[in-house]
């Protein structure tokens, strides 16, 4: 695949970096240091995979992962953030982005970032063109054919990570999973900033999703390990997903010695 990359940022010795790195690799690389500029350069001729700065003149980064998200895009978006600004990424996440990196950067880390999420457009794109099966839990239905979910025929709007993240954990009910293997899952890739990743694509799923019938979370929290899909009727569980019974997990679920630090909803 001769994947195509649009990096947005306005310092250009960043940009210009990146470019040579992602060249060097074998990529088509443009560039952009304005918002409004890159959102119509996104829409002339679509990115395979966005490298998005979020302080931008002209319209910030989150506009422009949010006007394209809003118009379909399924580009592979890559948040560009502060070191110490745990909101920007929280953020980037829930608009629609795949990952981040953070400012200051090692940019071979960055290409090698690229290069996760291009094999996972590549992996997709071989996929059948209509996978077989629906996927059907509570009362939620998944059609793996449309990448829809619903609940009384009513889609519910995931972003491309967010349904992968489902139906990895629907495919197998009562499995845990731990971040390093969602990631794997996901991004065919492990990072260690994954684990922070992942605890924030599983609380946008939660967030998109509400609560089941009964009260409690269609991805419930196993404190110390990771994530598994609720299956069977069984109650057990609070809104926060906690499967641990008498459970304390923060108000996202996430398990108390490794969530990612994030503002409660």
């Amino acid at each position: 695949m001769n994947a195509t990359v649009l990096v947005v940022d306005d310092e250009p010795h960043i940009a210009e970096v990146l470019r040579a790195y992602l060249a060097r690799d074998g990529y088509q690389v443009r560039t952009s240091g304005d918002g409004d500029e890159a959102l119509e350069l996104a829409r002339r001729d679509p990115p395979d995979v966005l490298i998005l700065d979020v302080m931008l003149p002209g319209r910030s980064g989150f506009d422009l992962l949010r006007a394209l998200r809003a118009e379909g895009s399924r580009a592979a978006v890559i948040m560009l953030t502060a070191r110490d600004d745990v909101i920007d990424r929280v953020t980037g996440l829930e608009l629609g982005a795949d990952d981040y990196v953070v400012k200051p950067f090692e940019p071979r880390e960055v290409v090698a970032r690229v290069g996760a999420m291009v094999r996972r457009i590549e992996r997709l794109s071989g996929q059948p063109a209509v996978p077989a099966g629906r996927i059907g839990v509570f009362d939620l239905e998944l059609d793996l054919a449309a990448r829809e979910v619903r609940r009384g025929g009513e889609p519910i709007p995931l972003t491309r990570t967010e349904f992968d993240l489902l139906v990895a954990l629907l495919e197998q009910p009562g499995r845990v999973w731990t971040r390093e293997q969602l990631g794997l899952r996901l991004f065919g890739e492990a990072f260690e900033a994954f684990d922070r990743t992942i605890d924030s694509h599983v609380k946008n799923v939660r967030r998109k999703l509400g609560d089941r019938g009964d009260g409690g979370s269609y991805v419930e929290t196993v404190r110390g390990v990771g994530y598994r899909a609720a299956h069977g009727q069984g109650g057990g569980t609070g809104p926060d997903g906690d499967a641990r019974p008498g459970g304390d997990a923060g108000p996202d679920g996430a398990p108390g010695e490794r969530g990612v630090a994030e503002p409660s909803s």
